[in-house]
């Protein structure tokens, strides 16, 4: 019988007893392992490079450095934990800045704890737990810059089928590796974005590895936001 891989979590929160509850959904489940908790984001960092931690559950508001400043400066140290950002705040803001600064899900803390428990799997795996509503949602933050000067802004969908990626795509990507980047926003999987190019799982697989490389991302979720940005901009 194999055995269930270890999964060691990071819990910030700057309040005491949802640190506490945390801990108690999820310690122990599924080889899941509390290791450590930070009341703020500078302690977050501390604790990241004291104990190494696969996952690092994070929340947003909390005195002192905030979860998306302290989820920048992880990433730009190199860490190798995933960041699930975990928040009572759901705004289009915070969404979109926790994404950007390197959080691999962004869930709310009224989330059932199956959800919470398969966003830790996940991200121990490099999986989001994005959902494709999120992904429309950023789709709309993409391209309302366009729409606050005037330019009118054609369905999402039917934008990213009529770009041409000549115009949006940077110069270091290939037009076929841009052509799966722009699947990757509208929400496809691999298996799906090979089945519409007529490409292997493994060549999807090594476009994507090669677009994370040539654009600085380091999931899926940049990668959409950074392709909508670029197909939209006015």
């Amino acid at each position: 019988m194999g055995v269930t891989p270890r999964v060691a979590v990071l819990i910030v929160d700057d309040e005491a007893l949802m640190r506490a509850g945390i801990r108690l959904m999820i310690d122990g489940v599924d080889g899941i392992e509390v290791v450590g908790e930070a009341p703020d984001g500078r302690a977050a960092i501390e604790a990241v490079q004291r104990l190494d931690p696969d996952v690092v559950l994070m929340d947003i508001r909390m005195p002192g450095m905030s979860g998306i400043d302290a989820t920048r400066a992880l990433v730009a140290a190199g860490t190798r934990a995933r960041i699930v950002v975990l928040t009572a705040f759901d705004t289009d803001a915070f969404l979109l800045d926790a994404l950007r600064a390197g959080a691999l899900s962004f869930l709310l803390k009224d989330a059932a704890p199956d959800l919470v428990l398969g966003a830790v799997q996940d991200a121990a795996e490099g999986r989001s737990r994005v959902s494709p509503g999120a992904l429309t949602r950023l789709m709309s933050l993409a391209t309302r810059e366009p729409e606050q000067h005037g330019a009118p802004t054609p369905p999402a969908g039917e934008a990213l089928r009529m770009a041409g990626g000549s115009v949006a795509r940077p110069p270091s990507v290939t037009e076929r590796e841009w052509e799966v980047g722009r699947f990757v926003a509208q929400g496809l999987t691999n298996a799906e974005i090979a089945a519409a190019l007529y490409l292997s799982g493994a060549t999807v697989k090594t476009h994507l590895a090669s677009l994370f490389a040539k654009l600085h991302v380091s999931n899926r979720v940049q990668l959409a936001i950074l392709v909508l940005e670029r197909e939209h901009r006015p």
